[in-house]
């Protein structure tokens, strides 16, 4: 060990990256993995590596395999939704494998303090049948980020690497290593491997099939995997993972007095799980997110002569995040001795957009443009704009996915309502956006899309848009959209009269309009 620091969990994984000597970081920022990037963009003068934000997840996933095409060590980063949009490329990705070292490290978000679901990341590393390494700790996130690139560079194929939101915000000293050097470039020789027509295809699934065998082998022997068996016959045996095994030692207070399997490396080690199965006439699973290791558990039968415990049968929460409060409630444990709050709670407040906000301004002038309408409906998306659902604006009826709110206004149309409108970001517009105004240009649907361009990727930090000003505006034009009905105007309250009147305008053209409403978000103009 050279030195110790104070790092987040996501930051000790960028640091952990540096150090294993990647050549590159790809990224789309999303809550609560944008600070693992961020890390590594200060740095990569100091360390030689590329690192520019992507378009999008699939762009970043699809860049990272092009790095370890070439030979080169690389990581990805992306929130548990943001592996949605790169599930193409990452499935695919396990079929290819990879050639020079390629983390994926995803931040899952239970409780869904800024998602919109809270799904589990190992499910899909289960599914693309590669191996998935879960940390407690920050220390642990930093020493398994090494693991994860040696395990990938043994086995060639992509790592998962899962934090969730408690792990990836909060600070522990962390112990580092001295860096290594980066790869030389060493491209995968022509021979099919990268090329999935169905005759490579069919060759490169049997190899991922075969290769199962060795990974369940190297997660019985991982030192990720801890089992803790103590002396003699006990009632009550517990499985642990990721940072649920912190809530549970903080439960505990101290050493376990029960038998216990800390799993934190993937494929889940079967022969462990049946060494503790057998000590012990309970089982109690305690994991942060989904039930992957209780349900594997459990099967469709359950286990002859032993009690399975955990969020299936309600012990529980199915939902939320867990603490040791939770835990400790579960194990027939006082609440009091283990988790106290130092403060009282404190009183609630609903997230608003930020006073100054354009955003406001343009939400009234939409409001006030639709007032007169019967049955105006109005789509949305991810990022600050979705507040606009909330009073005083109650502007927006719908948000499920980055870009689905020019989808879903085409879908809507086509239905049969009117009048449509639909209000997204000009970093979601060239985040998922583009495809969407592009079936619609070409169907010249009867709708009006609202461009919020405010410059920046707000929601998230302000990082760098793709997608601003005139750059926007030649982009919309390229699409498709008659420039006739391209309409730009400014959201503020000096404005208002003018842009209801503009709004009312492309309502009433019969086919697609598109409006850009351009003011910078407030945050950027206070710096």
């Amino acid at each position: 060990m050279d030195k110790r620091e104070l790092l987040l969990g996501d930051e000790a994984v960028a640091l952990a990256a540096l150090h294993a000597g990647i050549s590159g970081a790809y990224a789309y920022p999303g809550t609560p993995s944008t600070e693992l990037f961020e890390f590594i963009e200060r740095k990569q003068e100091e360390y030689g590596v590329h690192a520019l934000w992507s378009a999008n997840e699939k762009v970043a996933y699809e860049e990272a395999l092009g790095m370890s095409y070439a030979g080169k060590r690389v990581i990805v980063s992306m929130k548990h939704v943001g592996l949605n949009v790169a599930a193409d490329p990452f499935m695919n990705s396990g079929v290819t494998g990879v050639n020079g070292g390629m983390v994926v490290c995803v931040a899952d978000d239970p409780g869904m303090h800024s998602s919109q679901n809270e799904q589990d990341s190992r499910f899909f590393a289960k599914f693309c049948l590669i191996p998935c390494l879960e940390p407690a700790t920050q220390q642990e996130a930093y020493d398994m980020t090494h693991r994860a690139f040696e395990l990938s560079e043994r086995f060639g194929l992509p790592i998962m690497l899962r934090l969730v939101t408690r792990l990836a915000h909060s600070r522990s000293d962390v112990a580092t290593l001295t860096g290594r050097s980066q790869n030389p470039i060493n491209k995968v020789p022509r021979g099919g491997q990268f090329t999935l027509l169905p005759s490579n295809a069919r060759v490169q699934y049997e190899r991922l099939t075969r290769v199962q065998t060795e990974l369940q082998a190297e997660s019985e022997k991982s030192p990720c995997n801890e089992l803790v068996l103590g002396s003699g016959k006990s009632s009550l045996g517990v499985i642990t993972s990721g940072i649920a095994h912190n809530y549970f030692m903080e439960a505990v207070g101290g050493e376990p007095p029960m038998p216990y399997l800390q799993v934190g490396q993937y494929p889940i080690p079967a022969a462990k799980v049946r060494d503790l199965v057998d000590s012990v006439d309970e089982i109690l699973v305690i994991e942060e997110g989904y039930p992957l290791i209780e349900e594997a558990l459990g099967g469709l039968v359950g286990v002859s002569g032993k009690k399975v415990r955990g969020k299936l049968d309600g012990s529980l929460p199915r939902t939320g995040e867990l603490d040791p409060a939770i835990v400790a409630k579960v194990m027939g444990r006082q609440t009091e001795q283990v988790w106290k709050r130092t403060i009282e709670p404190l009183p609630g407040r609903p997230p608003a957009l930020c006073p100054g906000c354009p955003h406001t301004d343009t939400f009234k002038a939409l409001n006030e443009a639709v007032a007169g309408y019967e049955q105006p409906t109005i789509t949305s998306d991810i990022g600050c704009y979705t507040l606009g659902f909330y009073p005083p604006l109650n502007a927006i009826e719908t948000c499920v996915d980055m870009g689905a709110s020019i989808s879903m206004a085409s879908g809507a149309a086509h239905a049969g309502l009117w009048p449509v409108l639909c209000a997204l970001g000009d970093s979601t517009f060239a985040h998922s956006g583009m495809t969407g105004l592009l079936g619609a240009a070409r169907e010249d649907v009867d709708m009006t899309v609202m461009i919020l361009d405010n410059g920046t990727v707000a929601m998230t930090g302000t990082q760098k848009t793709l997608a601003t000003g005139e750059e926007l505006e030649r982009i919309v034009t390229g699409l498709g959209v008659d420039p006739g009905h391209l309409r730009v105007i400014t959201p503020l309250s000096r404005h208002h009269d003018e842009n209801v009147a503009i709004i009312k305008e492309e309502i009433e053209h019969r086919g697609l309009s598109v409006i850009i409403a351009r003011r910078a978000c407030i945050q950027i103009k206070k710096r």
